[in-house]
């Protein structure tokens, strides 16, 4: 696989949204629309909340980083962890300022609980892989907190769940190239989609956008 440059990288969050409705993510990362409403609102409160790039905190054999930039060129991403736990381990690696070796384990916060779909995995695995090149060194696990439920759900970051998110990174950046917007496919997820409206999937797979327009401006 090709390196990709800086200029040419995706945002890693985009990760969720592709696996979730590829349209979606079309819609969201290509055309740059997007639309509030209950649950982006309460989701972007609750990154606020983890994402402070000021707290650095040190528990013990564990330090804490909040609001951490990473990127990837081989899957050619870039966003910010929520929080990354560095936790004292002699397979670790050096960290500036600090006496011995850590591991990074990603935690990434979630409003509501555990999807039926493999969407929020998908974006904790790509931190992983991130991290692990920036790093140079293995990532075996990583952490999904649901602020409705408030536990953590922890994910062991095995090879078929990269090799899964390298797939989705690659064909991301195929329809971003040739500025592609898939056509609608309707399900149970259209209900929770915050892009509902912009999107309108039950008009949509009645007739074409063109045909719509033309319609409209018929009347």
């Amino acid at each position: 696989m090709t390196d990709y440059d800086a200029s040419e990288f995706l945002l890693l969050s985009g990760i969720q949204h592709f696996e979730f409705c590829e349209r979606q993510w079309a819609l969201i990362h290509i055309e740059q629309e997007w639309e509030e409403n209950v649950l982006t609102i309460e989701g972007s409160h609750l990154h606020e909340k983890a994402d402070d790039p000021f707290i650095r905190e040190k528990r013990k054999d564990v330090l804490y980083v909040r609001g951490l930039p990473v990127h990837s060129s081989k899957l050619g991403l870039t966003g910010i962890c929520d929080v990354v736990e560095f936790h004292k381990d002699p397979n670790g690696v050096p960290l500036q300022n600090e006496e011995g070796s850590y591991l990074p384990v990603p935690v990434e916060y979630k409003r509501g609980r555990p999807k039926k779909d493999q969407s929020d995995i998908s974006q904790l695995v790509a931190q992983a892989i991130c991290l692990e090149d920036m790093l140079y060194c293995k990532v075996p696990r990583g952490e999904l907190f649901y602020h409705e439920t408030r536990r953590r759900v922890e994910v062991e970051i095995t090879e078929d769940l990269k090799n899964n998110v390298r797939k989705i990174a690659q064909r991301m950046h195929e329809y971003y190239a040739r500025r592609h917007t898939p056509r609608v496919k309707t399900g149970e997820h259209c209900q929770s989609c915050s892009l509902r409206h912009i999107c309108l999937p039950e008009l949509l797979t009645k007739e074409s956008v063109a045909r719509y327009m033309k319609r409209m401006l018929a009347e």
